[in-house]
């Protein structure tokens, strides 16, 4: 019975592990002052190899772009839109169109200004999308945070 009971746990654990939802971008994020009432935070993005994402320029016929959502606070205010670095232009046959994306990894960095003394959290959300040659996963929403020094 012990041996039926293992094998069934098995075969489930290792029949489950490959419906977890599959997510090819990892983000991190780090916050560095610039000065006493500025500060800048740095949004890394590391794709695995074969998968890219999302610029946050919007193209008509391209895909979801990457967006980042800070809410009001009176800790902080946003000091200008968010800024993105290595983003290429490329032809998408499946879009039909030339759209921006990142391949590798992506670097976004939000300036804020500061209301007050340093020490909170920062919480934000992005949503992005990302594909590889064969398919497109959904769009996906996900909660950051970083906290300022």
């Amino acid at each position: 019975m012990n041996k039926i009971l293992f094998f069934a746990f098995s075969a489930f654990a290792f029949l489950s592990s490959f419906s977890q939802t599959q997510d090819p971008v990892h983000w991190a994020t780090s916050y560095k002052s610039l000065s006493a009432t500025e500060g800048e935070i740095t949004i890394n993005a590391i794709i695995d190899k074969g998968w890219h994402t999302y610029s946050q320029k919007e193209t008509e016929a391209g895909p979801i772009s990457t967006t980042f959502t800070f809410p009001a606070s009176t800790q902080y205010k946003l000091d200008g839109k968010t800024e993105e670095s290595g983003a290429v232009e490329v032809f998408d046959k499946a879009f039909e169109a030339k759209i921006y994306t990142f391949t590798d990894k992506a670097v976004f960095k939000q300036k804020i200004k500061l209301n007050g003394k340093p020490g909170f959290t920062v919480p934000f959300k992005v949503e992005y999308t990302c594909c590889n040659d064969n398919r497109c996963l959904p769009p996906k929403t996900i909660d950051l945070s970083v906290k300022t020094q």
